[in-house]
């Protein structure tokens, strides 16, 4: 029997929202501590990794705890002995209830436990010994109410039935009240002989249904008196009155009235509760002598709804009769909500979807109706809303997603208010706060950077900063900064700058030279250290600043060792005439290539001037007797500290080579050489001197056969012009200040005469006269033009001289032009 008993009966019922379910069991009471209730974990389809990381635990609210859930089996065992009359009384069935909850997700179990009703309790009595006087000549038929005996325990095993010893005077007759409830009265069954029996001793005996059976007795003492034949009688078979919970102690409830037909002491009444329940003794009195029923003690509305009383009344000679007293108990809203925090998932992440459950409240009001209907709120402006989910249990769900860099924590009042009149509320306040995501990338304080540095800076200087800020928190706000993969002239930008990723301050890895590179472009990356990392870029301009490093280089006059060039000034050139220009270039820019021209030295400086800005050097003065003059100019930038160049000009003031010739040997030679130019000079006079030979030998073949044939060549006029050495000339197109040069070559020869020319155009302006390097000869037009009479070995010298000098000039000036091209 125990073992049918403890089966375990449930059955589970799913529900809307977050995974809710319900389950039932139903044990006897009085089980041992540590039983077995039920297998939660296989009833609810649950694991027992689930119940331990889910914190599975027992919520009971206010009440006492009777079931422990161990998490490790899955079961529910007992904890407290739980006695079902205690428990809850008469009231059938009885049950307690407790809620299961589960974390991360949240999941919410309603666990109903349903106490099955053992018989551990005998009929009780509430006396003794009950004592009748009666008279003699009650007639056979009269009632004796008897007290009835009280059993707590429920359904069969509860009172079933009353015995009363044999005798030959009273019989048992037994009823039952609306409620289930039985009452009895002693019945006269033949008429008393106080001569023959003046004491009665008789026993009532009270027996349940329960098996083993139990039973309670209570021994009634007659005593025979004389004649008292009329009982007293109710004006009413049911009496019904209502009072209001919490009424205060003497307010009146209602009155009973009964009658006795006797006289005198026989018809005096005396009023009684009977079978009044232990709990019910103290709220009510009623007067014994006139029936009037108050209130003694506390009436609460949550505890008892309606009481049902037997009154009893007695006459002086003993007979009674009895009424039933039905009051009903008016609720009255004196119960404020009861909040209570089932769970609550704080700190929240903020990237959490609309809809996800924070927390679960269970919220109870004792009252009934509408006193005990209960709505609940939060306070407004808040991404969040409450819905209820099961009876009594509210959600608290995110309405909105969050932003922890606007709000990182939330005071969220959860307020529950009932329907009474007036209402009562309470509430409460949960601190929600919110997880950063790293949901935002770096934000640069500018759109973008530009900076300038000057050049020929010290490797590792600071160049600048750049700053960039993340809203999020901890990690994901930890920014680092880092250089963008970019090339440069062929190189990585590392190569050139270098960043610190914990500050951004970028360094300068090596010295600029501005004539090299003039801007930098490059993109900064700024990196959170969150998980995935974001990042944003932001542009770098460096700006190379130039600085006057490099002093003027003048282009022309080319300055050489190996001739003396002359400008050559007509004697009858006006004031202002244009003997030659200064040409110079600086490689800086801005105000530190703003080029000036000063005269700097001058044979006689009254008879030139220099242009400031052109470097044109003009006649001023014309004096008839100077012959040559050496200027010095002084090429001069705008920088500072300012950096020059000087350049030797040589002017002859003549009408004809031969009246200057002479004078040109006194100058000085700069022996500053260029070592390139010197190589290739060097070079072609071997190449010359080579080939020299080689023709040499050539034409002594060909001049011992046709020697005289020569000879008659030279005679007839035929003569080889010597060309000149004639520097590039300069022209200033446009005032740009650009060379520009035109060489024109033109050579004619052919085979059968011997004749050979080679022409040099050259601008018609312009008088150059070259000399030769040792300054002692001057080879003129009008020495060409003159016939020679020399003998075969001045002619083989002549050719000599001639070849030598027309292929040296030749590779002279191309190796000027390859010069001047690559130096321009």
């Amino acid at each position: 029997q125990w073992t049918a008993l403890w089966q375990v009966l449930f059955f589970i019922s799913c529900y809307i929202s977050f995974a809710i379910s319900q389950i039932r069991y139903s044990i006897p009471e009085e089980m041992s501590k540590g039983l077995l209730i039920g297998n939660v974990a296989q009833d609810l389809g649950l694991d027992m990794k689930r119940l331990r990381t889910g914190r599975a635990r027992i919520v009971t609210g206010e009440s006492t705890q009777y079931a422990e859930l161990i998490t490790d089996k899955g079961i529910l065992v007992v904890s407290e002995r739980i006695d079902r009359e205690q428990l809850c009384g008469d009231i059938t069935p009885c049950s307690f209830s407790f809620e299961i909850i589960l974390e991360n997700p949240i999941e919410l179990h309603q666990v109903t436990v349903e106490i099955i009703d053992v018989n551990d309790n005998s009929p009780v009595f509430e006396k003794s010994k009950i004592n009748f006087e009666i008279s003699e000549s009650a007639s056979t038929g009269s009632r004796f109410a008897l007290e009835s005996a009280y059993d707590a325990d429920v359904e069969f095993n509860s009172l079933q039935n009353y015995v009363l010893t044999r005798n030959n005077y009273f019989v048992l007759k037994q009823h039952s009240n609306p409620d289930g409830s039985r009452y009895v009265e002693m019945v006269l069954d033949k008429a008393l002989d106080r001569e023959e029996h003046p004491n009665l001793s008789l026993k009532l005996i009270a027996v349940d249904g329960g098996n083993p059976q139990r039973s309670g007795s209570v021994n009634i003492d007659v005593t025979v008196l004389d004649a008292n034949d009329n009982a007293p009688e109710f004006n009413q078979t049911i009496y019904r009155a209502s009072v209001m919970e919490n009424a205060p102690k003497g307010t009146y409830i209602t009155t009973v009235n009964a009658t006795d037909a006797d006289s005198g002491s026989n018809g005096h009444i005396t009023f009684s509760f009977s079978d009044l329940k232990e709990h019910s003794r103290d709220i009510f009195s009623i007067d014994d002598s006139t029936g009037l029923v108050s209130v003694l003690g506390n009436i609460d509305f949550e505890k008892e709804k309606r009481f049902e009383i037997r009154v009893k009344a007695i006459d002086q000679g003993g007979l009674t009769s009895t009424s039933k007293l039905v009051i009903e108990v008016v609720d009255v809203n004196d119960n404020a909500p009861v909040i209570n925090l089932m769970s609550l998932s704080s700190p929240v992440a903020e990237d959490v979807p609309p809809g996800t459950t924070i927390a679960v409240v269970n919220i109870k009001d004792f009252d009934s109706g509408r006193n005990g209907q209960v709505a609940c709120f939060i306070n407004e402006n808040l991404p969040f809303n409450i819905k209820s989910s099961l009876s009594n249990y509210y959600n608290l769900i995110t309405d909105a997603f969050l932003d922890r860099e606007t709000h990182s924590e939330y005071n969220i009042t959860v307020t529950a208010s009932d329907s009474g009149s007036p209402a009562l509320s309470s509430s409460t306040t949960l601190l929600l706060k919110v997880s950063d995501i790293n949901d935002n990338a770096p934000v640069f304080d500018r759109g973008s950077y530009s900076t300038h540095l000057l050049e020929n800076n010290e490797p590792g200087l600071s160049i600048c900063s750049i700053t960039a800020r993340d809203l999020d928190w901890n990690q994901n706000a930890r920014v680092s900064y880092f250089l963008e993969n970019t090339q440069i002239g062929g190189a990585p930008i590392s190569s050139y700058v270098s960043i610190n990723s914990e500050n951004g301050v970028i360094h300068a890895v090596r010295s600029f030279d501005y004539e090299q590179i003039k801007k930098l472009s490059f993109a900064v990356k700024a990196q959170d250290g969150g998980s995935p990392p974001l990042s944003s870029n932001v542009s770098v301009k460096i700006m190379i600043q130039d600085k006057n490093d490099n002093a003027p280089q003048v282009l022309y006059p080319v300055q050489s060792g190996a001739s003396v060039v002359a400008e050559i000034v007509p004697r009858s050139a006006d004031v202002g005439y244009l003997v030659t220009k200064v040409v110079a270039v600086d490689v800086d820019s801005g105000q530190n290539a703003w080029l000036s021209y000063k005269l700097q030295k001058a044979t006689d400086k009254a008879l030139f001037e220099v242009g400031l800005q052109n470097g044109e050097i003009r006649t001023v003065l014309t004096d008839k007797d100077a012959v040559k003059q050496r200027l010095t100019v002084v090429v001069e930038d705008n920088g500072q500290p300012s950096r020059s160049a000087t350049v030797n000009v040589n002017v002859a003031v003549a009408d004809s080579f031969p009246e200057v010739l002479s004078e040109f040997t006194d100058f000085p030679h700069d022996k500053d050489y260029n070592d390139n130019l010197t190589f290739y000079l060097v070079l072609a006079l071997a190449v010359v001197s080579f080939l020299f030979i080689v023709s040499i030998i050539a034409i002594l073949s060909v001049k011992c056969y046709r020697w005289r044939r020569e000879r008659m060549f030279y005679k007839s006029g035929a003569n080889l012009p010597v060309i000149p050495y004639y520097p590039p000339l300069y022209a200033d197109v446009g005032g740009t200040g650009t060379l520009q040069h035109v060489y024109n070559y033109e050579v004619c020869r052919t085979t059968d005469s011997r004749k050979s020319d080679l022409k040099y155009g050259r601008p018609c302006s312009e008088s150059i006269i070259s000399l030769d390097s040792s300054g002692t000869q001057t080879l003129t037009h009008a020495q060409r033009e003159k016939p020679t009479n020399q003998d075969f070995d001045d002619q083989v010298r002549f050719i000599y001289w001639y070849l030598l000098e027309s292929f040296f000039l030749r590779v002279c000036v191309y190796i000027y032009e390859i010069y001047l091209w690559d130096y321009c």
